[in-house]
């Protein structure tokens, strides 16, 4: 198979463009093919469009053009045709159209103004000038005027006008004195743009009488000098000061129109004492970078090259200390038509179709129209193979007699394109313009380029053959380019010989032969090497080489990359150079360059200069690369590769190992290809199809490695089938109907051969008989679409090549996409172990109503209310998921007494399928929870009263309370223990026949059918007598504790976690600690410190299901903590799944900071209206609990509070002397919002043109500012900026 590709501009020596075309019809720049070639014709030159003339001069209108045969040339002037034989002024240059009008012999330039049009004419076609217009410049003189001097107070504005006579071109102004010298400018005196000159204000030294206005009027080169203006400062004392005002452009606002491309300037100057200085803004945007300047001291703003983009306001703001004043241009951006796309020259050959296009844009949009030769479309003859569509002339199956010059005029208000095109329709028979005979020499290895250059029309087909009876060439190893030339990509000695180039169209046939001859490369065999030598020694480098020896070879030395010293002891010799008397200077890097005609190599090596001679040793060292590598006995599958190896260097080669590189597929990669013993030097190599092979050797002694060797020369093996197919081949849906089939495609290695592609062959498993089969490109997947679901494939991918195909694949099995389960798992059976753990059990779904992989099953199950207080609660949905196919799970962590709803539903890759009909079970009793709370009241000399709450998760029906109690001694002894049973409905007791002045432990527990719940525990004390019995007003009927005690220490404990909670009466102290460990272990007890005005504590980090002790005690009362208590964390869950949305606690927290927010608001708006600072933090401080802390959400813990500012400085502390002092002033470092700040207060800032600069930023500059001298109601937006 054929390649064709477009040759490279640095290749195509002779494929120059005549014009630029839109067919494949190319034209050569071959002198005598253009003597030859009919062509219609074309403007080279002409004279501009706006043409103004010197009077005094001979009026010269050019008009040249091309073609063949050579153009005939007409003109016509405003519009009808301009005779020149009639005119003797008028004469036309010899074979031109250029027109010469005399007016230094009498003509007047006024006479000829006009518009010209130049018309150029042969038998192909007609092509049109612009239209010229031709204008004779102007230079008049100024008019009389009676000019009175201008007396004029010192400070004030002054404005000298000039007002020039109206020249053309306009003239260019500037002011001078009676001695021609120019006045000196500056920011208060500067010239405008209209040439007045402008005092911001007047000095005494502007009084003059000799103010003059010249206008140098460029194309007569004359100048006008206007009369004389007097100028006269008066001085009064003292001189007022004044704000700026615009001098010009007057007004507020003014506007502007510019068109594209050109310079946009636009003047602002402004009087005023000081001097003001002008800025100039764009509003909305920003001035163009890198296209904006400013002159005349800033005055005049000149933006170079505007486009639309430009257009908008531009403001100028004066400037001085007394305030400002600004002016509003409005810009707009007008274009005349510009082109996006010009029509271009066509070239067709008979028969064939082509379109010319003609797009131009602009401002209004432009009206495109066409002509014919210099006539309008409409009117001209008709054409069967024309067609006008709007800016595009369709041409279809043209004939020689529609060759003409078309020309495209697109213009709107501000000007107009006008573009000839000429459509030529050329048949000519086959020309090879390529010499004959010529000889091409190429280095092997190496491509080689055989140029066709050849011309006809209709296209010529070329073929190539080499040989004089040779077959024509095909396959891989040429390119065929469109220009014709062939392109070997890799020569070999055996591509030397003749080749014949035959170019063929419908009118003939031509053909040429051209030579090539494949040298050898040049190689340095024997490169210099790295010497060390002695101060005054001698060293010698070597430098063999080896050339075709056809070709002459000459060797230069180089020292540091330039020629060797002028230097007798420096001796070139045929293979080597040696220098004498070595010194300190000839240290450096010393090169071998050796040139041919056709290649060029080189080699370098350092020579290093010592002082004294090395100690003599042996040294050991990497062996040297092998050189001089040769491939021969070539074979498609093999090649033998033999080498010289290079200096051992003391230490024996032990190994050669041999790399390739792949030039066609991976250049500049070496991979590993076998290794032989250091003994040998020769190999033959297995080799793939369709390789550019280079080889290369290193050699390895025990020291190490060498370099590699340089690389052999390149040997291209022949094209085969691929001998392999892809690997992983997969098929896997991704949409219910398709199936996706994926493979690991072939490297370039392993493709054998161009043209790589893959059958892809699919077939339902157990339907299909039939494969159905489809051929893609070198790609790595294929979707097969409108499959059923889920159901089993055979798959296989074979490689093919453009040789043929591999051997035949193994078959894979894939599936079709999955869709969502159809059935609900069925007999849902739910069996209650205990109170707190039930298993479920569901019969499978069939595998056909899955639709895909099963993964499992999950179970939704949820308290639907409590059995013993008959109240419904805000549903919580758990999930639990098992995997693969199991038909039961158990159900941990229920609540004792519960009614539960459970359904389950199977799972596969694509999702969830429908839920089984939900099922309800009930969960038994428990033991209940320790009582809520135990208080004991009313002390006497013989009795306590006992109060209590029922427990908070009865978990069943209470049945009774048990009381145990027994007294305690001084020394902490327990006396005999006695206990009361106590009816369900009771909630206190008053408990008789005690001791006096006896401390009493009290263990109190409630009761189900089950069994008895955590006891809670207590200590009281009796009375001693009657007297230490406190009245009811005083002593509030509570027992006073004798010691200081931890009491209701209760505990509620998850997986992992574990909430500590109680109750002290005692001192104010420190710190409460709590220590805790598992139950039975030898393993230490830890210990967490918890701030002493919290009761309670999370415990992380616990293991589930284990039973944890835990006892809480206070820092500085040695001894004193509470009793033990016990707890168990909970079973481990599978894939538990909570809704974090529906939790009671994450929707009251949420709630809980909105309102938080909303309070701050509040506060923020009536801090704000006072029109004072707010300094949120040190209130805060001042008035916070510090021990109070907010919760941290993430670990239910407390965190410290912050205020808002306190975490804008990283958690700073509050520096000394923040609080704001008696004076109501509040230094830089206080409070950053107050109004003065936003620029409401008196201190507010503005910019230079009066705008409001105070905006909030997190970075300000402050005064000190009264607190209250705002005068302005805040502003509801900036008192939430300020909270913010």
């Amino acid at each position: 198979m054929m390649k064709r590709k477009s040759i490279s501009a640095g290749k195509a020596s002779l494929v120059l463009v005549l014009c630029q075309m839109i067919s494949a019809l190319d034209v050569p720049l071959d002198s005598k093919l253009l003597e030859e070639l009919l062509q219609p014709p074309t403007i080279t030159q002409q004279s501009p469009k706006d043409y103004i003339v010197d009077p005094r001069e001979n009026i010269v209108i050019q008009c040249e053009a091309k073609g063949k045969p050579p153009p005939s040339f007409s003109w016509t002037r405003n519009g009808t045709h301009f005779d020149i034989d009639k005119d003797a002024q008028v004469t036309m240059k010899p074979n031109s159209g250029t027109l010469v009008i005399n007016i230094m012999n009498g003509g007047k330039a006024e006479a000829y103004e006009g518009v010209y049009q130049c018309t150029a004419r042969n038998e192909r076609g007609a092509a049109i000038s612009n239209n010229i217009v031709i204008r004779p410049s102007r230079s008049p003189l100024w008019t009389k005027e009676k000019l009175e001097p201008n007396q004029v107070r010192e400070g004030d504005s002054l404005v000298l006008h000039c007002r020039p006579p109206v020249g053309l071109p306009p003239p260019i102004i500037f002011w001078m004195d009676n001695a021609f010298q120019r006045l000196p400018q500056s920011e208060r005196v500067s010239q405008g743009l209209n040439g007045d000159l402008y005092f911001s204000n007047v000095q005494p030294e502007d009084t003059r009488e000799d103010y003059i206005c010249y206008a140098r009027f460029n194309h007569t080169q004359t100048i006008q000098q206007k009369q004389p203006i007097s100028v006269k400062v008066f001085s009064t004392k003292p001189v007022t000061e004044r704000q700026p005002i615009l001098l010009t452009p007057t007004g507020s606002t003014s506007t502007k129109v510019e068109l594209r491309g050109n310079v946009l300037l636009l003047e602002c100057i402004a009087a005023g004492l000081p001097t003001p200085v002008i800025r100039w803004i764009k509003e909305g945007g920003e001035l163009p970078a890198n296209r904006t300047f400013f002159e005349n001291f800033k005055k005049t703003l000149k933006i170079l090259d505007v486009s639309e983009a430009d257009s908008g306001n531009y403001k100028c703001i004066a400037r001085n200390i007394l305030g400002s004043a600004h002016h509003v241009i409005s810009v707009t951006v007008k274009a005349a038509p510009y082109w996006i796309t010009a029509p271009r020259n066509l070239v067709l050959s008979p028969g064939e179709d082509g379109t010319l296009i003609c797009r131009a844009n602009g401002n209004p949009k432009p009206n495109i129209s066409w002509l014919v030769n210099g006539v309008p479309i409409a009117i001209a003859p008709e054409d069967p193979s024309r067609k006008v569509d709007g800016d595009t002339i369709i041409f279809s199956h043209v004939q020689e007699r529609s060759s003409a010059v078309y020309q495209c005029n697109a213009s709107n208000e501000y000007g107009y394109l006008l573009a000839n095109a000429f459509v030529n329709v050329l048949a000519e028979p086959p020309r090879i313009l390529t010499p004959a005979n010529k000889m091409y020499q190429v280095i092997a290895d190496s491509p080689a380029l055989l140029d066709c250059a050849y011309f006809g029309s209709p296209k010529p087909e070329i073929e190539w053959f080499k040989g004089v009876k040779g077959s024509i060439l095909r396959g891989n190893e040429y390119v065929f380019h469109d220009n014709g030339t062939l392109e070997i990509p890799v020569a070999q000695k055996d591509s030397t010989g003749t080749y014949t180039c035959v170019a063929r169209n419908e009118l003939g046939k031509i053909q040429n032969e051209v030579h090539l001859e494949v040298k050898d490369p040049t190689m340095i065999i024997k490169q210099p090497e790295y010497k060390v030598i002695q101060r005054y020694g001698q060293v010698s480098f070597e430098c063999i080489i080896k050339h075709d020896s056809t070709l002459f070879a000459t060797v230069i030395w180089l020292k540091d990359n330039e020629e060797l010293p002028d230097d007798e002891r420096f001796l070139v010799g045929k293979d080597n150079l040696t220098i004498m008397n070595v010194t300190d200077k000839d240290d450096g890097t010393y090169t071998c360059i050796v040139n041919t005609t056709l290649d060029s190599v080189s080699a370098s090596a350092v020579l290093t200069v010592v002082a004294a001679p090395p100690t003599p040793a042996i040294i050991y060292a990497r062996p040297n690369p092998p050189f001089d590598l040769e491939l021969t006995g070539q074979l498609e599958r093999s090649v033998e590769l033999s080498w010289i190896p290079g200096d051992e260097n003391n230490s024996p080669i032990t190994t050669f190992v041999i790399e390739y590189e792949d030039g066609l597929h991976e250049p500049g990669v070496w991979h590993y290809q076998t290794e032989v013993p250091g003994t040998q030097t020769t190999i033959q190599l297995k080799l793939s199809p369709y390789v550019n092979y280079s080889f290369r050797v290193i050699a390895v002694n025990e020291i190490g490695r060498s370099q590699p060797s340089e690389p052999s020369e390149q040997y291209l093996t022949k094209s085969a089938n691929p001998d392999e197919n892809p690997s992983n081949v997969q098929g896997i849906g991704s949409e219910p109907d398709n199936l996706v089939i994926t493979w690991e495609s072939l490297t370039g290695f392993q493709s054998n051969g161009p043209g790589l592609q893959y059958k892809v062959s699919w077939r339902q498993k157990d339907v299909d008989d039939e494969w159905t089969s489809v051929i893609v490109a070198n790609v790595s997947k294929y979707i097969v679409s409108g499959t059923p679901t889920f159901v089993p494939y055979e798959i296989k991918v074979q490689a093919l090549n453009d040789l043929g195909y591999a051997p035949e694949p193994s078959e894979v099995i894939g599936h079709s996409g999955e869709d969502l389960p159809m059935v609900a798992p069925g007999n849902v059976q739910v069996h209650v172990v205990n109170s707190t753990l039930a298993k479920v059990h569901w019969d499978p779904v069939p595998l056909k109503s899955v639709r895909g992989h099963l993964q499992g099953y999950k179970v939704y199950y949820w308290k639907v209310q409590s059995l013993s207080r008959r109240s419904r609660r805000h549903v919580e949905k758990k999930i639990l998921t098992f995997r693969g196919n199991k038909t039961f799970g158990m159900l941990p962590g229920l609540e004792p007494y519960s009614s539960y709803k459970l359904n389950v539903r199977v799972v596969n890759g694509k999702g969830e399928g429908p839920a089984s009909p939900d099922k309800v079970f009930k969960t038994p009793e428990g033991v209940p929870s320790s009582p809520s709370f135990l208080k004991i009241t009313n002390p006497t000399l013989d009795s306590l009263t006992l109060e209590w709450g029922s427990p908070t998760h009865p978990n069943g029906v209470l049945i009774s309370y048990i009381l145990k109690f027994q007294p305690i001694n001084n020394t902490h002894e327990l006396g005999p223990l006695v206990e009361i049973r106590i009816p369900a409905n009771e909630s206190s007791l008053i408990l008789k026949n005690l001791n006096y002045s006896t401390r009493y432990k009290f263990y109190f527990n409630a009761q189900t059918s089950v069994g008895s719940g955590s006891q809670i525990t207590e200590e009281a004390v009796t009375v001693m007598d009657e007297a230490g019995i406190l009245h009811p007003a005083v002593g509030a009927g509570k027992v006073q504790p004798l010691y200081p005690r931890i009491r209701n220490v209760t505990t509620a404990a998850a997986e992992t976690y574990a909430n500590i909670s109680w109750e002290y009466e005692g001192p104010d102290h420190a710190n409460f600690y709590v220590e805790y460990g598992v139950a039975g272990s030898k393993e230490d007890w830890k210990k967490e410190i918890v701030n002493g005005s919290r009761s309670f504590i999370v415990l992380k980090g616990l293991t589930p299901g284990t039973a944890y002790k835990v006892w809480v005690g206070a820092e500085g009362l040695s001894g004193f903590r509470s009793s033990e208590d016990v707890f168990e964390t909970g079973p481990a869950m599978a894939s538990r799944q909570v809704d974090i949305a529906t939790q009671g606690w994450f929707i009251g927290l949420m709630c809980a900071v909105a309102l938080l927010i909303l309070i701050l608001l509040i506060v923020c708006f009536i801090r704000r209206n006072k029109g004072g600072k707010y300094p949120v933090k040190e209130k805060e401080d001042a008035h916070a609990d510090p021990e109070i802390q907010p919760m941290k959400e993430d670990d239910g813990t407390f965190g410290e509070y912050r205020s808002l500012e306190s975490d804008a400085e990283d958690h700073k502390p509050l520096k000394k002397g923040s609080r704001t002092p008696s004076d109501r002033t509040v230094k830089k470092e206080d409070s950053d919002d107050s109004l003065v700040d936003y620029g409401e207060g008196v201190n507010g800032q503005f910019n230079e043109d009066g705008s409001f600069i105070g905006q909030y930023s997190g970075k300000k500059e402050k005064e000190p500012a009264e607190g209250n001298e705002s005068s302005e109601a805040p502003s509801p937006v900036n008192a939430m900026n300020s909270f913010v």
